[in-house]
């Protein structure tokens, strides 16, 4: 059995079809959890959420783009049907290709945003309502990036609708407090997925899915404001954001180059 302190929670996992949506929901399943799975991809969502059956929690998987917003209100309703309330809700649909600036057009960076700030919009309100209904609150995670906390060459867009998100819940973090209602964003450095796997940018310091998992249960399980791993990038991204920039710029660049 999976060690987490999270047992017999319901448990909302948007993006839950693969990566660490789906090694997340895997690492519960043995817990006596009510898993609600959901994203686009429906085949693969039904499949780990057969795992999780198996594995000896309840689960739902519902298909839904997270781009839509009344399709991600529906999926909280629906779970809110099926089990009652919500516990803890981890936001982690996102994405983050390869961009240059002197490459991308006006509709690229847009749908990024879309991509990375939308899609935890689109779920964010009704959350807040229904977790602000409940006599506990409830837990909202989001996994957003330790590119949200600087921008990244080649990842300009992606820094930025991270870097947008940390800040919208960040103030929710203080305003609704007084309601119950805990956040918590969670910074990867690279993970092993297969998006990041095909892209060309360099990835020092990068982890696997499973061991990106066990980072994203434990703040879960512990709830800070910022969870960032691991701490070798952790520590490399914080230096960045402490020299002048001259220093981290030249730095940024050299590390781009090698990508190039």
């Amino acid at each position: 059995m999976t060690a987490t302190t999270i047992t017999g929670r319901t448990v909302l996992i948007v993006g839950a079809s693969s990566g660490i949506g789906a090694a997340v929901a895997r690492r519960l399943a043995p817990a006596g959890n009510r898993l609600v799975l959901t994203a686009r991809r429906a085949p693969e969502l039904a499949a780990v959420a057969q795992e999780v059956r198996a594995a000896g929690s309840a689960c739902l998987d519902i298909a839904a783009d997270a781009l839509d917003p009344e399709a991600a209100a529906k999926v909280v309703a629906t779970a809110v049907a099926e089990y009652g309330s919500v516990d803890i809700a981890l936001l982690n649909a996102g994405q983050g290709p390869d961009m240059s600036m002197d490459q991308v057009s006006t509709a690229d960076v847009s749908r990024i945003m879309a991509l990375n700030y939308d899609v935890v919009v689109n779920y964010l309100v009704p959350l807040i309502k229904q977790l602000g209904d409940q006599r506990d609150g409830g837990l909202i995670a989001h996994t957003n990036s330790l590119a949200g906390l600087m921008g990244i060459p080649r990842q300009g867009p992606y820094s930025a609708a991270k870097a947008a998100t940390r800040t919208l819940i960040d103030a929710a973090r203080v305003e609704l407090a007084p309601r119950g209602i805990r956040f918590t964003s969670i910074h990867p450095g690279f993970v092993g997925t297969d998006r990041v796997d095909a892209d060309g940018l360099p990835k020092p310091f990068q982890v696997s899915q499973e061991r990106a998992a066990r980072y994203v249960v434990r703040a879960l399980e512990r709830e800070p404001a910022q969870a960032c791993f691991p701490w070798p990038t952790t520590a490399l991204v914080r230096t960045l954001r402490a020299l002048p920039a001259p220093v981290s710029d030249r730095v940024l660049r050299l590390l781009a180059a090698r990508s190039g």
